[in-house]
């Protein structure tokens, strides 16, 4: 539709043409292609999400953390309170890994930290011990108490 059209952003414009869809009926994207995150030197951060996602950012200085697309559960526990899972970050730096048990079990964990303000954040799942757990490997935990919403929450 032409409302479609209107608010869907230039860079998942772009991915849907390198996907050869045509022009007649365009559709919203729902995957957040590599090019969207737009990747700088001459500001702050390391990365921008595009304003036209919902984001989540660092609650202490601002720094863009996660596309709400990258969101998988918001159903975890964190050492501050609920946590939520997302497939990929941005702008976030990793520690070394080490095995921690956790409410799910024992897995190798490292702790992730924002590049801008070097806050930890949560942790990175690099292997679960379990095989009911696997699905969290290579996946990241970010406590609420660290991030907020940004863009498009209204």
């Amino acid at each position: 539709t032409a409302l479609a059209c209107i608010f869907q952003c230039l860079f998942c414009q772009r991915a849907q043409q390198s996907r050869g869809s045509s022009g007649a009926s365009p559709e919203l994207s729902e995957e957040c292609p590599a090019e969207m995150v737009k990747m700088t030197k001459s500001k702050t951060f390391q990365a921008y999400l595009p304003n036209c996602h919902r984001t989540y950012s660092c609650v202490h200085c601002r720094a863009h953390l996660a596309n709400h697309d990258e969101l998988i559960s918001k159903s975890f526990q964190g050492s501050q309170g609920r946590a939520y899972l997302f497939n990929s970050v941005v702008n976030v730096g990793c520690g070394p890994a080490e095995e921690r048990v956790l409410l799910t079990g024992l897995h190798a964990v490292a702790d992730i930290y924002c590049e801008n303000c070097k806050t930890t954040l949560g942790w990175k799942y690099e292997h679960a011990f379990e095989s009911s757990q696997k699905y969290k490997e290579g996946k990241f935990i970010i406590e609420l108490a660290h991030m907020i919403k940004d863009n498009g929450w209204e």
